[in-house]
C-alpha cells in the first residue's frame, strides 16, 4: 500500500541523513522488528537498552514509510475525549492511557537530549477549541473531566482565545503538556545511535514469508535471506490491518500543508498546538523553521489513486479553513500532501500478542497519538518479553 504521496516537507527538509544495506546473509537475533518508521526506531532502542541483540528490516528506505508524512504533533489527549473514554473502557484504563500518553512525551523529549537529536523537539501547550457554539456543552464536560483527574488544564473563553492567538473559536482548553517534533530526523538520529550500540539495519528488505517452530520463527525475505528470531515484532502501523483475521483499525486519507518561512511568527502561536472539535478535526502547528503547519480533510481512505486524486481540492479547502479560523495570519502554501493512517474504536492502540500469530508481537500505535503509543509499546512489549505485566496491556489487546 503506498501509505503517502507527493514528498511530504520532512523528506525534502532533511533528504537522505542516513543509508543503511540490504540484507543478502542468512542471520540470526533475539528480536526481529518488521518496520522502519518511528515506532520501530523506538522498538529498537528499547530491545537494545534491555540487552537483546535485535535486527530491524524495512521494505522502502527507512522513514519513507507514515513517518515522512506526519505532523508530528506530541498530545497527550487521544481522539475520543477523556469523559467518553471512561464510558468505553472504565475510569482506570482510560485515565492511565491519557496519563501514560502525557509521561510519554517526556520520556520522549528525555531521549532526544540523551542521543543529542537534531530533531527540534520542543514542549508546547495545546489548545483543543471549540469551533462551533454547540460544542461547548461537552467541551467544557471534558475540561472538567482532564482536571478533576488532575491534568494541568485551564479554560479559555472567546474573548480570551482572540486576544491571545487571533484564533476565531467559541471557548477553548489548554493543556499545558504538548510537544512538537521533527519524526523523520528523529527516527534516523535514533537508529543511527542504536546501530553504533549493536543494531542491525536493513531496508529494502520485505518480509515475504515466516515458518513458525516451537521457540523461533524464520523469515524469508525479498532479498533470498533467511532470518532466525526468537520474537517478531511488527512495527508495520496500517498496513498490519491486511495480514489480521479481523479488522480492528478503519483506514482513513488525511491532507496536511506547510507554508512559506514567515519572518516573524506570533510567540503564542508558536508555543502552542491547535486541533478542533470538527469532525474530521482540523489541526495545526508551527515548525522549528518559522513555518506553519496545517492538516485535516479526512476522507474513508479507498485507495491511493483516489486520495491523492483529491489533494488539490483538499488544499484548496485547508487554506479556506485556516483564514476562516485565523482570518488575520497570512498562509502561503509551500508543500502540501496526503497520507494514510487509521483510527480504532475507542482511539487506544493495539499492542502486545496476537493468537493466531506465535512467538509474535504487535505494536500499533494509530490515530492522532501514534508516536505517543509507540513510545509507550515499545516498554510495555520489552516487559512483556521479560514476564512482567502492565496495567495497559489489558486495554491494548486484541480482542477487546
Amino acid at each position: 500500500m503506498n501509505i503517502r504521496s507527493n514528498e511530504p516537507y520532512w523528506l525534502v527538509k532533511n533528504g537522505m541523513i542516513h543509508a543503511y544495506p540490504s540484507l543478502r546473509a542468512n542471520i540470526n537475533c533475539d528480536v526481529l522488528i518488521v518496520g522502519g518508521g518511528i515506532t520501530g526506531a523506538l522498538m529498537a532502542h528499547s530491545c537494545i537498552k534491555n540487552g537483546f541483540d535485535t535486527i530491524l528490516i524495512d521494505k522502502r528506505e527507512i522513514a519513507n514509510g507514515s513517518t515522512s508524512a506526519t505532523t508530528s504533533m506530541l498530545q497527550y489527549e487521544i481522539d475520543v475525549p477523556l469523559y467518553q473514554l471512561i464510558k468505553m473502557v472504565g475510569e482506570d484504563g482510560a485515565v492511565a492511557s491519557y496519563r501514560a500518553c502525557k509521561d510519554a512525551i517526556a520520556q520522549i523529549g528525555e531521549l532526544v537530549n540523551e542521543i543529542k537529536s537534531a530533531c527540534g523537539f520542543e514542549f508546547k501547550k495545546s489548545l483543543y477549541f471549540a469551533s462551533k457554539a454547540k460544542d461547548l456543552k461537552w467541551l467544557t464536560t471534558e475540561f472538567e473531566t482532564r482536571k478533576a483527574k488532575g491534568f494541568d488544564v485551564q479554560w479559555l473563553n472567546k474573548a480570551q482565545i482572540k486576544t491571545t492567538y487571533g484564533l476565531i473559536a467559541e471557548g477553548g482548553i489548554l493543556s499545558a503538556d504538548g510537544a512538537s517534533i521533527d519524526a523523520f530526523r528523529f527516527t534516523h538520529d535514533l537508529l543511527h545511535h542504536n546501530a553504533k550500540k549493536g543494531l542491525q539495519v536493513f531496508d529494502k528488505t520485505e518480509l515475504v514469508n515466516i515458518k513458525n517452530k516451537a521457540d523461533q520463527v524464520i523469515v524469508s525475505t525479498q532479498t533470498g535471506a533467511l532470518i532466525t528470531a526468537k520474537k517478531i515484532i511488527y512495527c508495520t502501523g496500517y498496513e498490519t490491518q491486511q495480514m489480521l483475521p479481523e479488522q480492528v483499525v478503519k483506514l482513513k486519507s488525511t491532507y496536511a500543508m506547510v507554508s512559506e518561512q514567515r519572518a516573524h511568527l506570533d510567540q503564542h502561536m508558536s508555543d502552542t498546538l491547535f486541533w478542533n472539535t470538527d469532525s474530521p478535526y482540523l489541526y495545526l502547528r508551527t515548525t522549528a523553521d518559522q513555518r506553519i503547519l496545517v492538516g485535516g480533510e479526512d476522507e474513508n481512505f479507498k485507495n491511493a489513486f483516489k486520495r491523492d486524486a483529491l489533494l488539490n481540492k483538499k488544499q484548496e479547502k485547508l487554506q479556506r479553513t485556516f483564514q476562516k479560523f485565523l482570518p488575520n495570519t497570512l498562509f502561503i502554501e509551500d508543500f502540501s500532501w496526503c497520507g494514510t493512517f487509521g483510527e480504532t474504536k475507542d482511539g487506544l492502540p493495539y499492542i502486545g500478542m496476537h493468537t493466531k500469530f506465535p512467538n509474535s508481537y504487535f505494536c500499533l500505535g494509530f490515530g492522532g497519538n501514534g508516536i505517543t503509543f509507540s513510545a509507550i509499546g515499545a516498554e510495555l512489549i520489552v516487559g512483556m518479553m521479560k514476564g512482567e505485566t502492565n496495567l495497559l496491556s489489558h486495554f491494548f489487546r486484541f480482542g477487546r
